[in-house]
């Protein structure tokens, strides 16, 4: 049996997942935060049911499980209680989770830059003033910045998602990406082609719609529909989690740094990815499928 690797940080915990009795249908939908999750969990959502309105109900229904929020055995509780087929979300690399040869593991990333960029605008969001002290809206001097590239070396205990955890998810997914069980995608690719990743999560979860619900879930699943009914797709939607469910689908956008970064700044994170990726994988990772076209 393989060890799992211990992470434990501001948002996940992974020694939760002894609690949790995998099932050979589970989907697990794994990836760094504001990487496309909550878009690959209301896909899943869809394509398990088959309905465009379906209440998907993501923190309840398709828990993150490795976040410090809810006891440990109530959400345990509630997973075993399930009777339909379950999906999971976590933000633990792949060699932090249970791999179960049967279950099934969707892996989903962005470009390292948009995920940073989008992750700074989510935090202001939400209500919680320690993120206040991680990422303050004014930053005149790049302090930010360099604590996603270095992880945190400025007296805090860290970014709360810092590049090199955003590597740890690549490498340790690609590791595993030969399994049949193990599937990567990529936010770009995704809004390159929204009926194709339908498609293909359907086929992975060996599941058929016809072509006329195929259409209408994914009508449901684009950015202007969840956008402008946040209080149902948003996660804890309706809750007062967030101080608006609208603007958790901030713009859906690539390209987030643009204009927003220095020579420096730039260089110091082309250094990191070169040091940590070969070239195909780093494009891959930054611009997905259709990497050449979007660096030139």
């Amino acid at each position: 049996m393989t060890t799992r690797k211990l992470y434990l940080g501001p948002l996940t915990d992974n020694r939760r997942w002894d609690m949790v009795t995998i099932r050979p249908d589970d989907v697990f939908v794994v990836s760094p935060p504001k990487c496309g999750t909550t878009w690959m969990q209301t896909i899943v959502a869809l394509v398990l049911s088959g309905d465009p309105d379906v209440e998907t109900e993501l923190s309840v229904k398709m828990p993150w499980v490795d976040i410090r929020v809810r006891e440990m055995a109530e959400v345990a509780e509630r997973l075993e209680a399930m009777t339909h087929r379950r999906s999971m979300k976590s933000h633990t690399p792949m060699d932090g989770l249970p791999l179960d040869n049967s279950a099934m593991y969707l892996c989903v990333f962005r470009h390292p830059l948009d995920a940073h960029f989008s992750y700074r605008t989510h935090v202001r969001n939400i209500p919680m003033s320690w993120f206040n002290l991680w990422y303050p809206e004014d930053d005149p001097d790049g302090v930010t910045f360099r604590r996603f590239l270095d992880g945190g070396a400025e007296g805090f205990d860290g970014d709360a998602m810092p590049l090199a955890h955003i590597l740890r998810h690549y490498t340790a997914a690609k590791a595993v990406a030969d399994r049949p069980n193990v599937a990567l995608f990529h936010y770009a690719d995704m809004k390159r082609d929204l009926a194709g990743t339908f498609a293909k999560v359907a086929d992975l979860l060996g599941i058929s719609h016809s072509a006329a619900v195929m259409e209408r879930l994914v009508q449901a699943a684009t950015f202007d529909n969840m956008k402008q009914n946040a209080d149902r797709y948003a996660p804890s939607g309706g809750k007062g989690f967030m101080k608006s469910d609208s603007d958790f689908f901030h713009s859906g956008t690539n390209g987030k740094w643009h204009g927003k970064l220095t020579g420096a700044e730039l260089a110091a994170y082309d250094a990191m990815m070169d040091a940590h990726l070969s070239p195909e994988d780093r494009a891959w990772l930054e611009f997905g499928s259709d990497s050449e076209n979007a660096r030139s």
